[in-house]
């Protein structure tokens, strides 16, 4: 984005309004994750979480509200775990999926149904989280100091309420069309470790100037990751579109040539989102029974959360294969071939060599089956880059390939759709 933009952006009163409105919310989001719950040593959270990798994982996710212990140290992840039970429940369920075909309005109800299931999500993870938590240290040593019944309550009260606002938040942020309002929250908790990182890297070269090596080799990773993200991001197999020609009393209609982009990954940033929630739950939920009675449970605990280990191979597969499989499962939700043949076929619109109707779903789901090939595999790989290259170079990456494909992919999708207001404002202007 140059100068010029930028300039346009300043000068569109309305748009630059906008802007100036998420900018608010983000701030109100950082200050809601600096306000923690009374009774939590907050110092020795963030000890305990720097040597937990699985929450450590959800504390970047939230923007630091974990190791707060703050209001919205849930971050979207109720929200998120919702979207995903209502986006398979639309795949099983008849009644669900020939609402979401309602368009608008069935999209909205499903909507709201997503919304509502996010409380109960939100007040049993709050209470998982506030017992696991409290299960840690002893006596002195505990983070989180003996709590009454109502004060447990309250503390579920508030971080239930604190979900929710930071969902309507979201939701604000969304309506302004400037990108995902879900997806910008989640950028903005990644990118406030950024600083911090950047003085723990100058720090330790201050110290140890032999690590300089390491960071070059990082930061050559990260660009060479990030230009390979907006490289697949971007890229897309058109497909040509012809329309029959017409012939409406005097006048002619038809008779031009379109193109059909298809991407290389349609499904964007989603899949990682989704696998990471689903990954870290059952080590989530394992980590409560560790301090359970009954032996049997406590080692079926250990050995799920050392199964789940970032360390640890079945690691590895499972989250790759998680990937892969939601890249398929959430494309064939918004990518629905027969669809968009029936509706090309109403309007006249053919793909030359191909028969309109069902050859022509066919033949659009089979060329989107072999991109997806290489935009979930490319997705597998990004996310297990920070293991691959922990294990092959011993290069610590202070993002994960999740994070950096979550940054890169929000940042493309905002300018697209400042682009596109701009756009839109430059027609109604001539």
């Amino acid at each position: 984005m140059n100068i010029a933009k930028l300039k346009q952006i300043w000068h569109a009163k309305d748009l630059r309004n906008d802007i100036l409105f998420v900018l608010g919310i983000l701030l109100i989001y950082r200050i809601l994750a600096h306000i923690p719950i009374p009774g939590v040593d907050v110092a020795g959270l963030k000890n305990y979480l720097a040597g937990n990798q699985i929450l450590g994982l959800l504390n970047i996710f939230t923007g630091g509200g974990l190791s707060n212990f703050s209001l919205v140290m849930l971050g979207l992840g109720p929200y998120i775990t919702s979207s995903i039970i209502f986006q398979l429940l639309t795949m099983v369920i008849p009644q669900i999926e020939e609402l979401s075909k309602e368009g608008e309005r069935g999209q909205q109800k499903i909507n709201q149904w997503t919304r509502y299931a996010t409380v109960p999500l939100a007040i049993l993870q709050s209470y998982a989280t506030i017992a696991l938590i409290s299960r840690t240290g002893q006596g002195a040593g505990a983070i989180v100091s003996s709590m009454t019944n109502f004060e447990l309550i309250t503390a579920i009260i508030s971080v239930t309420a604190g979900t929710v606002f930071l969902m309507w938040l979201g939701e604000l942020i969304s309506e302004k069309k400037i990108g995902n309002g879900a997806s910008i929250l989640i950028f903005a908790g990644i990118v406030t470790a950024l600083p911090q990182a950047v003085i723990q890297a100058w720090s330790d070269l201050s110290t140890n100037p032999g690590a300089l090596t390491e960071y070059i080799m990082f930061l050559a990773i990260a660009l060479i990751s990030i230009a390979a993200i907006v490289f697949i991001t971007e890229g897309e197999r058109t497909i040509p579109i012809s329309y029959a020609r017409q012939v409406i009393g005097s006048r002619i209609y038809g008779g031009s040539k379109t193109h059909l982009p298809l991407r290389v990954n349609p499904a964007g940033m989603i899949p990682i989102i989704f696998a990471v929630s689903i990954i870290v739950f059952p080590s989530f939920i394992a980590q409560f029974f560790l301090g359970a009675q009954s032996p049997f449970l406590v080692k079926t605990a250990q050995f799920i959360i050392d199964l789940l280990n970032p360390n640890h191979i079945f690691y590895g597969v499972f989250y790759f294969l998680l990937v892969v499989g939601f890249t398929y499962f959430y494309t064939a939700i918004i990518f629905q071939p027969a669809k968009i043949a029936e509706n090309l076929q109403k309007q006249g619109g053919f793909v030359p060599g191909v028969r309109p109707g069902t050859e022509t779903a066919g033949y659009l789901g089979g060329i989107m089956n072999k991109l997806l090939l290489a935009g979930s595999l490319f997705l597998g790989a990004i996310a297990l880059l920070p293991i691959l290259m922990q294990g092959t170079f011993g290069v610590n990456l202070v993002i994960s390939g999740a994070s950096m494909l979550i940054v890169v992919g929000v940042v493309i999708e905002t300018i697209k759709q400042i682009d596109s207001q701009l756009m839109m404002r430059t027609y109604e202007n001539q």
